[in-house]
Formats: structure tokens, C-alpha cells, sequence
């Protein structure tokens, strides 16, 4: 690969980090031609882009991005795979879900909306990140709990209300 090559794909990365919120960083060697096909067509169906990238390329553009990744450049060790995606948990669950036939992909890192994420042993709290629909559903649930309660209330009182003063009327 030449210089001009390398500057490139720096680019490039540079790119992609500054764009995507979340950025998952894993090891996939290992996994034979067929189980790397179907984490690639798992990857595409739940729209995860997944890349192998070379680790000091992959440093530079880290360097080059206006993010802060903390500790995460000094996961790049061995074989490194990017995983982009719009959804904060869904390449955690990707990894879990395929880690059921495999022991890889192994996650060495993720940055997930500015929080930083080192290790395999933090794939679970990865998973039960919520999305951003996810939480906002919640929120909206919150919301509403309140009111049926009181529209439940006055409608259930409002027959024991009415029988009330229909009795109160009848002893008249």
C-alpha cells in the first residue's frame, strides 16, 4: 500500500468515526469463510456496517477525529473489525446472538454516544442499552400512565357518583 494510499483510507476512516455515533471495535479471527459470510449478512440485515481495518491506520484517524476515544486506541491489537451503526445495542446483540454457534466475534471496544466501553466482559451492559425509540417509547408510557389513571377514576366514579345522587334523590 502506498503513502498516498494510506492517506486514503485515513481519510476515509477519519470520516466514518466523526460521522457515526456508535462505533463498535471487535476481533473476528478465527471464523472460517462460512461463519465471516454469515456475520457479514448478519451485519448487513440489521444495517451494521462491519469493516476490517488496519490497526495503525485505524489509530491515525482516531488521532484525526475531533472525538474523544479515550482508551479505546489501545484495544488495536491482533485483527480489528469496525462495526457502525445507528442503533446503540444492535451490534452488541449481533455479537451475543452469534457468540450462541461461535466463541467469536470478540469485543474489545465500542464508543456508544460518547461513553466509551473497553472489554468483552461489557457486552451484556451493552446490550440492555436502549435505543433511542426504546426510551422515548418509555417516556411516553410514563407520561400517559397518569392521565388514564385519572380518566379510569372519573369514569368509574362517575357511575358511583350518579347512583349516589340518584339515591340521595329517592329518599326525597
Amino acid at each position: 500500500m502506498t503513502r498516498e494510499e494510506k492517506s486514503q483510507v485515513i481519510e476515509a476512516l477519519t470520516t466514518q468515526l466523526t460521522d457515526g455515533n456508535i462505533i463498535y471495535l471487535a476481533d473476528i479471527s478465527g471464523l472460517n469463510a462460512l461463519d465471516t459470510s454469515n456475520l457479514r449478512r448478519a451485519c448487513f440485515k440489521a444495517n451494521i456496517k462491519l469493516a476490517v481495518v488496519k490497526n495503525t491506520l485505524l489509530s491515525k484517524a482516531m488521532e484525526k477525529s475531533d472525538k474523544d476515544f479515550g482508551d479505546l486506541p489501545s484495544t488495536l491489537k491482533g485483527n480489528t473489525s469496525l462495526m457502525f451503526s445507528e442503533t446503540g445495542n444492535a451490534p452488541a446483540k449481533l455479537i451475543k446472538e452469534f457468540r450462541k454457534k461461535s466463541d467469536k466475534p470478540l469485543l474489545k471496544g465500542a464508543y456508544v454516544e460518547e461513553a466509551i466501553y473497553i472489554g468483552d466482559d461489557q457486552l451484556d451492559s451493552l446490550v440492555n442499552i436502549k435505543s433511542k425509540e426504546e426510551v422515548i417509547g418509555d417516556i411516553i408510557t410514563l407520561l400517559q400512565s397518569p392521565a388514564k389513571n385519572v380518566i379510569s377514576a372519573l369514569q368509574s366514579g362517575g357511575s358511583k357518583l350518579s347512583g349516589i345522587l340518584k339515591t340521595l334523590s329517592e329518599k326525597e
